[in-house]
């Protein structure tokens, strides 16, 4: 089912607004009296559509959500109906808002004086305070405790593909699977839920039973796993579970939250279902990643992290056609640091947009060289981060190194990965195309795509992800994958792209299935020395 579909089938009125009040997309509404969608919203201002209280309160939202550029919550009654609205920044220009109708009475998150166990809610700041009174109170008597976190993947992207709404009834349907409460007949371990994110649950246990702890996240991922269907498409959510037991791993709540998280992000590092138990050696790489982001930033302000360089090639005659950067830093003490460890301590400590605009900044220094090895037409290919594609001002930072005259706009090849691409406004790249930088998303198929936003972005090529690639003669999946992704390319007159061409059968694969472009280790070129000769002999 499209997109489209689903937003029409949702019974909240889904909006999208631009900063001056235009309407530009509209759908929902069934479940929102007063407030029904009209079917010619779309190209009329909003204050024209709705009641001035309404359309006045909508605009100070969606106003609060591009200046803050994150999401904005608020309530309003109007004709004594209250209304919960939520406005979610797309871009500098836009927002999506989200209006429901209220519900006509809450729970009371409070605890005290009363012995009731809590449900499993959605409820994020009660759930935090009442696990720092868990804690508190499990200290004072001397009660084992644990804190489980369980990493949803799926629930963001689905957000931003879809819809946020979709990805929060998504949620609200996987918790409502679990049990209300344990058993304590059963003589397992009782627990409460609650979310610490848009993708992270977490379990406060009363016990300190490894294996009864594991036993009890274990089933609970078990049902989280199960699929979940909403206006007739089904989703399918991995959940990845760490633990964390107080006393043995921290004292405190926050302490013993992080451990727990850190768990479950080892968990995903490992692609394990099985649940992880926080360990002092995920203690020492917490401290290392520490250090790491120190050095970081002093790498990034030396200019230590650079690009190096390989060759991409049309597949039929051997020919270089694009010089292709990925990072590299080469540490004075730790030696070569892969990506993948650093890149991941650039995302979570706000350093990704500053790495990506420094490495920009190198191919200036770089170009001589490149267009040195290489003839007038081939093209250097920069990979932008994704925090950094996604910050307001990427287009713009492209468009100032481009002025500055750093090397000219038709050699530039920007690579975007598709996750990071659906997840922004596609306008302003126009602007970079018009100049003459090409376009191309990269990692194709390792997430969720968007055709529509394939029709509507100037874009030049479509790159497929190196796993697929690797494994199209070997695996059928793959090979379907791959096949597929060409074929999109080729519908939407885009030009595919392999990486991961590491032998002459796979050549031959892929110009089999209409891939004319690719990298790889099948070519002699792939290494860090950029003067090698422009044109490399295809391997046997």
């Amino acid at each position: 089912m499209s997109a489209d579909a689903l937003i029409e089938g949702l019974p909240d009125l889904v909006v999208l607004i631009r900063r001056d009040g235009l309407v530009l997309e509209c759908g929902g509404g069934h479940g929102v009296p007063g407030l029904r969608r009209r079917l010619d919203a779309a190209g009329k201002r909003i204050e024209s559509l709705w009641p001035a209280p309404v359309a006045e309160f909508l605009k100070l939202l969606m106003r609060r959500s591009l200046a803050l550029r994150t999401t904005a919550e608020a309530r309003l009654e109007h004709d004594g109906i209250a209304y919960e609205a939520r406005a979610s920044a797309r871009g500098p220009e836009r927002a999506l808002c989200i209006i429901r109708q209220a519900s006509a009475s809450s729970r009371d998150d409070s605890l005290e004086g009363s012995d009731e166990r809590p449900r499993p809610q959605l409820d994020r700041r009660g759930f935090l305070r009442r696990c720092k009174e868990s804690m508190a109170m499990a200290a004072l008597r001397e009660r084992p405790l644990a804190v489980a976190v369980i990493q949803l993947d799926g629930i963001s992207d689905i957000a931003q593909i879809i819809a946020t709404k979709v990805s929060e009834q998504i949620m609200s349907t996987a918790i409502l699977r679990l049990p209300a409460k344990s058993d304590e007949r059963d003589g397992k371990p009782w627990w409460y839920l609650g979310q610490l994110s848009e993708s992270l649950l977490a379990l406060v246990l009363e016990s300190a039973d490894r294996e009864a702890i594991g036993e009890c996240v274990a089933g609970l991922s078990a049902s989280l796993r199960e699929p979940i269907a909403i206006g007739g498409a089904e989703f399918h959510l991995t959940p990845y579970a760490g633990v964390a037991i107080l006393g043995q791993d921290a004292s405190t709540p926050k302490l013993l939250l992080d451990h727990a998280r850190a768990a479950a992000t080892e968990a995903r590092r490992r692609g394990s279902s099985e649940v992880c138990f926080f360990t002092d050696t995920m203690r020492l790489e917490s401290l290392a990643r520490l250090d790491i982001a120190r050095e970081m930033r002093e790498a990034i302000a030396h200019r230590d992290i650079r690009l190096r360089y390989v060759g991409r090639h049309d597949l039929e005659t051997g020919r270089l056609t694009a010089w292709v950067g990925y990072l590299r830093w080469l540490h004075p003490l730790r030696g070569e640091i892969r990506p993948a460890e650093f890149l991941r301590v650039a995302e979570t400590t706000g350093l990704a947009a500053q790495l990506s605009r420094a490495v920009l900044g190198c191919l200036k220094e770089d170009f001589a060289s490149l267009a040195a090895a290489a003839d007038p037409d081939v093209r250097v290919s920069f990979g932008a981060l994704r925090h950094h594609v996604l910050h307001e001002d990427f287009a713009a930072d492209i468009g100032r190194f481009l002025a500055e005259g750093a090397l000219p706009p038709e050699r530039l090849e920007l690579r975007i990965a598709e996750r990071a691409l659906v997840a922004r406004d596609p306008l302003d790249l126009h602007d970079l195309a018009r100049l003459g930088a090409r376009v191309v998303v990269d990692e194709v198929a390792r997430g969720m795509g968007s055709l529509e936003l394939l029709a509507r972005a100037p874009l030049w090529g479509l790159q497929l992800d190196r796993a697929w690639v690797t494994g199209l003669r070997r695996e059928t999946q793959s090979r379907k994958v791959c096949q597929a992704g060409i074929a999109v390319a080729q519908a939407f007159g885009l030009t595919p792209i392999a990486s991961g061409v590491d032998d002459s059968g796979q050549r031959e694969a892929l110009l089999a299935l209409g891939c004319r472009y690719g990298s790889g280790d099948l070519f002699r070129d792939a290494a860090p020395d950029i003067t090698a000769p422009a044109r490399a002999a295809v391997g046997a």
